[in-house]
């Protein structure tokens, strides 16, 4: 918990401005300071997905509409089924001074800021060469070495992988000439960085499209 606490501080406060009782207005700049930290050379498969934890009930705060306004114009955001949304790293928005208008079917008081580190939706599929999710491994455990910088050793350690699925699968993943697999439980899949180091050539065949992939860290 300790860690947990130290990756959320290091990472930035975000700053929400209620509007009236179902209506946030974000700082960009607050989000940017986010996605500016993922090096797109580096890290091309990560990206920084935000929503709101609802204080009362253990779920993402109903999010109706999610734009970025500037003087000139106002950028759709896309809202995923799951209450999240992304937004581009631009510094000329920063510059700008925009702001991000989320439209919330909650009270916004109820709503906290919740940021997530995932992989992109390009990078969701159902069948991965194993070399795919050594790249994305080594991408999450380059994050938190540029994270921790002189102070990694308070920093979470990446410990392998946890594929989400949006529910628990009726079939078990597939390896296809590699080391036996661990089981899908509570629709999640987690490979070690043991099980991912030890692979070679195998194709890992998974029973439906992940929801998600994420870093296992402790």
């Amino acid at each position: 918990m300790i860690k947990q606490a130290i990756i959320l501080t290091a990472l930035g406060w975000l700053c929400a401005m209620p509007i009236q009782a179902d209506t946030l207005e974000l700082d960009y700049g607050s989000l940017y300071s986010h996605t500016r930290k993922l090096d797109a050379e580096t890290m091309p498969a990560l990206q920084f997905a935000f929503g709101f934890a609802h204080r009362q009930q253990k779920r993402l705060c109903n999010i109706n509409e999610a734009f970025i306004h500037t003087q000139k114009q106002n950028i759709a955001l896309k809202v995923t089924p799951e209450n999240r949304f992304t937004v581009p790293s631009e510094q000329a928005l920063k510059l700008a001074r925009a702001v991000v208008n989320i439209e919330l079917d909650d009270m916004a008081d109820d709503c906290d800021m919740s940021v997530q580190l995932e992989t992109t939706a390009e990078h969701l599929k159902s069948d991965y060469p194993l070399h795919e999710l050594q790249s994305l491994q080594r991408q999450y455990m380059a994050f938190f070495d540029q994270m921790g910088g002189f102070m990694s050793f308070l920093m979470p350690e990446v410990r392998g992988l946890i594929i989400h699925f949006a529910q628990q699968p009726a079939q078990q993943a597939k390896i296809d000439g590699g080391i036996a697999l661990p089981d899908i439980s509570d629709n999640q899949l987690r490979l070690s960085n043991q099980w991912l180091e030890q692979q070679n050539e195998a194709e890992l065949q998974l029973p439906a499209k992940p929801m998600r992939i994420v870093a296992w860290v402790e």
